[in-house]
């Protein structure tokens, strides 16, 4: 594993054209629902990272019959109509968000009794909403650590729940989780939405894929109604390219001056990220979406301004908005972005912290539930990257500006693009 990766300059500023691994949320959202199907589904174009291996390897654990590709990025799936192969299991969904919510849902309305493992990151992260949902339907909990808390024993004997009320303001997954896997309940499941993102871009990822496979969920408002559905599914899906990860390399447009291809990237994308593409284009930058990919062109750009913006809905790209702040003309300020405390880090403390190590002034704006960030000369730093994959990628592209950054634990980005470094290495060279 590496310790740390010095990030080398962009001395020659050129035309960057790239290609991203498959999307993180459409491989695990693809997987449960080709799982809950009753055909053989083929995914295509999927991610392999240690997110996406680790749902796979849970799926294995449950008795599922996967065939992988890696080289082809494929997987095929054999459905079971919501019936769990082996209804006495021991899963470890290590860091994965998704794994942990998806698949924690599926298998206490499946019912069974099943060790729930996880990494000590994953550990940390919020689950008790959640349970507490699934305890108050019928299902018993026995933690080995703190309350609420992975790891636990689950046991269940089916749930009854014919209505379920989901806060969305810690974490959309909850509600994604219960929206796939409601299916499997015998009168269907209505999820009543409630907080600052229920109407936002990983529920409509959520119903668009639902409709995909065939599922006729149903919305009005932010109330949905999930139908009892026994036999649905596709014999073949293709995920598409992850345009989180896209962004780390269309930021360099407005950073760099130049011009940003990701192949195969296009508008009519189901991931909420999208949205930052359009804040390139508020910056300064111009946007076409060609045959190959969208094209975004910094090409001349000199300077761009700062911005207040809300990024509830691309909430993920908050560090790379956070990383081309410094570089602005005047002060940035982003909004509405206070549940990142509890993803894979404290990501408002932890971007907050770096960029104070390398002597750009911030600070936290309680009101906005956001930051601002000011306008500064970058000093030599060693970056901390806490674990959390989004740092590390983000907190590069400062490093490619001023060649002043030390990433140190490169090999966490190994959770959602594990070739991230060698991409950066190659539009170095």
């Amino acid at each position: 594993m590496k310790k740390e990766y010095r990030v080398p300059k962009m001395e020659t500023v050129k035309e960057i054209k790239v290609q991203v691994p498959g999307s993180k949320s459409i491989t695990n959202r693809a997987l449960l629902l080709a799982a809950l199907s009753d055909v053989s589904c083929t995914l295509h174009g999927i991610l392999l990272s240690d997110d996406s291996r680790a749902f796979l390897e849970s799926l294995k654990r449950l008795g599922y019959e996967l065939r992988t590709d890696e080289e082809n990025r494929e997987v095929r799936i054999q459905g079971t109509g919501g019936v769990i192969p082996n209804s006495h299991a021991r899963i470890n969904v290590r860091s994965a968000g998704t794994a942990a919510r998806f698949l924690t849902v599926m298998l206490a309305i499946a019912g069974g009794e099943y060790e729930m493992e996880a990494s000590p990151q994953m550990c940390r992260r919020p689950m008790q909403p959640l349970l507490d949902i699934l305890r108050q339907a019928g299902v018993q909990f026995v933690f080995r650590g703190e309350e609420g808390h992975f790891p636990f024993r689950m046991f269940s004997e089916g749930i009854s729940l014919e209505e379920v009320c989901v806060d969305t303001g810690i974490s959309s997954q909850f509600a994604s989780a219960l929206l796939m896997s409601g299916v499997m309940l015998d009168t269907g499941l209505k999820v009543i939405l409630k907080g600052g993102r229920a109407g936002g871009s990983y529920i409509k990822m959520t119903l668009a894929m639902m409709r995909q496979f065939g599922i006729p969920v149903k919305q009005e408002g932010n109330v949905c109604q999930v139908p009892c559905c026994r036999s649905f599914g596709r014999e073949k899906y293709q995920v598409e390219p992850d345009i989180s990860g896209a962004c780390y390399f269309y930021a360099l447009a407005p950073l760099m001056g130049t011009n940003v291809v990701v192949k195969n990237v296009h508008e009519d994308s189901l991931q909420g990220d999208i949205s930052f593409l359009r804040l390139l284009v508020n910056l300064g930058c111009r946007m076409k979406d060609e045959e190959e990919g969208i094209l975004i062109s910094g090409e001349g750009m000199e300077k761009y301004p700062g911005l207040e913006v809300s990024m509830k809905d691309f909430s993920d790209q908050t560090m790379t908005m956070a990383v081309l702040a410094p570089f602005a003309s005047g002060p940035t300020l982003i909004r509405d972005v206070g549940h990142i405390r509890f993803q894979e880090s404290d990501r408002i403390g932890a971007i907050l912290t770096e960029l104070e190590r390398m002597g750009i002034q911030c600070e936290e704006v309680p009101d906005a539930e956001g930051i601002r960030i000011f306008p500064g000369e970058v000093q030599e730093c060693r970056v901390e990257t806490y674990e959390d994959h989004r740092m590390a990628m983000a907190f590069t592209l400062i490093g490619l500006k001023t060649g002043r950054i030390t990433i140190l634990d490169p090999d966490c980005c190994k959770k959602t693009f594990e070739n991230y470094f060698e991409l950066i290495d190659q539009i170095t060279k």
